[in-house]
């Protein structure tokens, strides 16, 4: 079992991100949580790991904290919740806020969601209330790295396109993502920002 990674971060494209660990290349996938906490590009980071192993693929997903990782595992296990829809939930809401949720009988927050409907919503208060602890957010340490000589880094070429994807991959339906998207103020605005922005707006 792969229990977590440090490399330079070579490519961002949300919810996919791609690792240079010692000249293997790693992709990942992420919740937009451990998105807004990523370095520049080039710059080295630790990401915790879980492998997700399948008869037609082996996935694996990185996460910014133990908190999260474990928010993961634990939403995979409820009946009906797999791996897309647990990293919904964690790119919608921090550990934290779903916990307050689970605890609060908050079925609301929940279904604000995409793919997480009202049975979903109430199955996940039922199962979680007492198995939900609080888990230890851990900082992530990154330092600056320069990449090596035939290293190719990956820019986002058009940051509202990019996030359209990124809310598309996350479940939300093209008309809706884009919906979400064309309100906001794109200038200086990086990918993870416009996602950030457009999933306030839609969970308010």
């Amino acid at each position: 079992m792969i229990g977590y990674l440090k490399g330079k971060l070579i490519a961002k494209m949300p919810p996919a991100l791609l690792l240079d660990v010692q000249g293997v290349g790693y992709e990942l996938e992420a919740p937009m949580t451990t998105f807004y906490s990523l370095p520049a590009l080039a710059e080295e980071v630790t990401l915790y790991t879980h492998l997700v192993v399948r008869e037609d693929a082996h996935s694996l997903f990185g996460f910014a904290t133990l908190a999260d990782r474990q928010l993961f595992r634990t939403l995979i296990k409820v009946n009906g919740v797999g791996p897309k829809l647990a990293l919904t939930i964690l790119s919608g809401q921090t550990a934290a806020e779903f916990q307050r949720c689970i605890q609060q009988n908050d079925s609301q927050a929940l279904v604000r969601l995409p793919g997480v409907g009202k049975k979903t919503a109430e199955r996940l208060i039922i199962e979680l209330r007492d198995r939900l602890a609080d888990a230890p957010d851990i900082a992530v340490d990154s330092a600056n790295l320069a990449v090596p000589s035939g290293t190719t880094v990956v820019t986002p070429a058009n940051p509202k396109q990019d996030a359209i994807s990124a809310l598309c991959a996350l479940g939300y339906k093209p008309m809706d993502a884009s919906r979400m998207v064309q309100s906001i103020d794109l200038q200086d605005k990086s990918c993870e920002d416009i996602i950030r922005l457009a999933l306030q707006g839609a969970l308010r």
